[in-house]
């Protein structure tokens, strides 16, 4: 296993985690929750931080803070749209729907 093979897979338990505390689960399609969770890890890597990769960073580190994994936005975003902006969490809600396209 390489260093981000083996990061992503802390990422992604870390993210199974908080996603099960919250009564939430992850994106179900393959291809999407690999793309957001790469993106995380190479923003840990790159920056220090696990920002989220669907936003754009200020380059203030304050300001930055906001938009790390899982951003301040998230629990607003899932209670109303069913998911967050980088469709990483999901709402439980008993039904199955495609999430949508990033």
């Amino acid at each position: 296993m390489t260093e981000d093979s083996i990061a992503e897979a802390d990422i992604l338990k870390w993210a199974k985690a908080y996603a099960h505390k919250h009564g939430w689960s992850l994106n179900t399609d393959e291809k999407q929750l690999s793309t957001v969770i790469k993106g995380l890890v190479r923003n840990k890597n790159k920056f220090g931080r696990p920002y989220c990769p669907c936003r754009l960073r200020s380059g203030d580190e304050e300001k930055d803070r906001a938009i790390e994994c899982p951003c301040i936005f998230h629990k607003d975003e899932v209670s109303k749209q069913g998911h967050c902006h980088c469709n990483l969490y999901f709402k439980n809600s008993g039904e199955v729907k495609e999430p949508p396209v990033i």
